[in-house]
């Protein structure tokens, strides 16, 4: 196995992880949120789009690893280049979005006092 083939069994692999990730985590937050409605527990829809978010976003995270081990590590072109950035732009876009929508602020914004990641 040459190197190329082994950076896209590698990029294949991360870009399978993150797809598992985004599966089982919303698996295992619908399951919590219908544990939580079966109980009667109060805000059940606020606990389950924070962990959905949170479960997309490090998705999206491990798809975009797998985007730049592809083709940066290997021979890149400007065309292959141009999609990747384009690809980047958008999933960091939404990661931003998600990042909002998980936590109330920008990543950039600090914490308000006495809250726990």
């Amino acid at each position: 196995m040459n190197f190329d083939e082994l950076v896209q069994v590698a990029g294949e692999v991360i870009e399978a992880a993150g797809v598992l990730v985004v599966l089982v985590g919303s698996i295992i937050v619908a399951v919590q949120a219908l544990t939580r409605l079966m109980r009667h527990e109060p805000e059940v829809y606020v606990g389950f789009r924070r962990g959905l978010g949170r479960s997309i976003l490090l998705g999206l995270e491990l798809l975009v690893a797998a985007d730049i081990v592809r083709t940066v590590a290997t021979d890149p072109t400007l065309s292959s280049v141009a999609v990747l950035a384009a690809i980047v732009l958008i999933r960091t876009f939404l990661s931003f979005t998600l990042e909002l929508e998980v936590s109330g602020r920008w990543p950039w914004q600090p914490r308000p006092e006495g809250t726990v990641r």
